[in-house]
């Protein structure tokens, strides 16, 4: 792509415009803006922003598409730097007629959700990257997708979330003509730069939830696996996004001779390559510690469940010894008020009461019934 060889739809910018008759107005361009900036034809416009560079340095900032491709054909040896933000059906088919991108392209980078790839249609390149970023409050892993074009003129980013943030990307190539000056290969090593340097965050961000976790599992929190499976479930996502680029660059890297890459480009490139791979190592690792940490952290719930249930079954077989106890001394204390109040109904036709030993009889047999069960009960081990 640094050669910048022409095409057809290079050529057909270059060409001007159709004249149109006076008697009938030029169809509104996409995008155009009315008064105040708006849209003339009301509709929503995603252009975050629009430049055109010569040399390594803005030539101009248009406001519209229109804007830009009219520029763009004024100055065919300009760049052109398109930045949209969820773009409308009507913006991508502009930018598809005017750049000659690939159907299958443009239908991927309008439904989004797609995994990290690397696709060439002819001269142009097309390169999905998924962004991350850490977000403190919550603690949680937000993910953004990022389509990018880039043609021998030209490149376009399309965003579908809020990372990655691209203004600091362009303010760092404005402030390096020299290597902006390389053309639109240049800012996209630039865009996987500042893409991969957005996973470090995210990864201190984990690795500081990992510990966190670590020791919230050892102190007894009950709530510890539901934050585990989310942060699996992130590392999973995460994982998606960081792994592809591994051969996506290693595909750029084996293209550097077809191409012609400029060697401080292949510098760039195997900087990000390098970084690339320690992330999806760490994240590798990620993984790996949070499926250790769940299978202790269940090691430990197990534990402390068989704890407590040895605890119930202790306090359970204390019960019981208790009520056996209480059992016991019931029935000897019940045997004596049985004989008690058989002799206590003084009935007159019972033979015991004239009888001149029925009391001592009585208290014998008092005696002698609890001192049975006394016996019995203790040699079971009841008392």
């Amino acid at each position: 792509m640094s050669d910048r060889r022409p095409r057809a739809a290079w050529r057909r910018r270059a060409e001007p415009p159709p004249e149109t008759s006076s008697a009938q107005p030029p169809p509104a361009a996409p995008n155009a803006r009315g008064p105040g900036g708006a849209p003339s034809n009301g509709v929503r416009s995603s252009v975050v922003q629009s430049t055109l560079y010569r040399d390594g340095h803005r030539v101009s900032s248009p406001t519209t598409l229109a804007d830009t491709f009219r520029q763009l054909r004024e100055h065919p040896d300009g760049m052109a730097w398109i930045g949209l933000q969820h773009p409308t059906n009507e913006e991508l088919h502009s930018l598809a007629a005017e750049f000659d991108l690939h159907e299958l392209a443009v239908e991927d980078a309008r439904e989004a959700h797609q995994r990290p790839k690397l696709e060439r249609y002819g001269d142009t390149l097309f390169v999905v990257l998924r962004a991350a970023r850490y977000l403190d409050a919550p603690e949680e892993v937000e993910f953004g997708e990022l389509h990018v074009f880039v043609g021998p003129d030209f490149l376009i980013t399309v965003r579908h979330g809020a990372a990655p943030d691209l203004s600091a990307v362009r303010r760092r190539m404005e402030e390096d003509p020299g290597l902006l000056a390389l053309g639109p290969e240049a800012v996209l090593y630039a865009i996987l730069d500042a893409v991969v340097d957005g996973y470090a965050p995210v990864v201190a961000g984990v690795q500081n939830d990992i510990d966190e976790i670590e020791t919230e599992v050892f102190g007894g929190d009950p709530a510890v696996s539901r934050r585990i499976y989310e942060l699996s479930r992130e590392m999973v996502e995460f994982q998606r996004a960081t792994r592809p680029l591994v051969g996506m660059l290693h595909a750029l890297m084996a293209g550097f001779a077809k191409y012609g890459t400029d060697e401080e480009l292949q510098r760039y490139l195997r900087d990000v390559a390098d970084h690339v791979t320690h992330t999806s190592e760490r994240v590798d690792g990620f993984r790996q510690a949070l499926a250790d940490i769940l299978t202790v952290n269940a090691t430990l719930v197990t534990q402390q469940q068989n704890a407590e249930m040895r605890a119930l079954a202790e306090a359970g077989f204390e019960q019981n010894e208790e009520i056996k106890r209480i059992s016991s001394w019931a029935a000897i204390l019940f045997a004596p008020t049985l004989v008690g109040t058989i002799y206590g109904m003084n009935f007159d036709s019972m033979p015991e009461l004239s009888w001149r030993f029925g009391y001592p009889f009585a208290i014998g047999l008092m005696g002698a019934v609890c001192v049975t069960l006394y016996v019995v009960f203790k040699r079971r081990d009841w008392l």
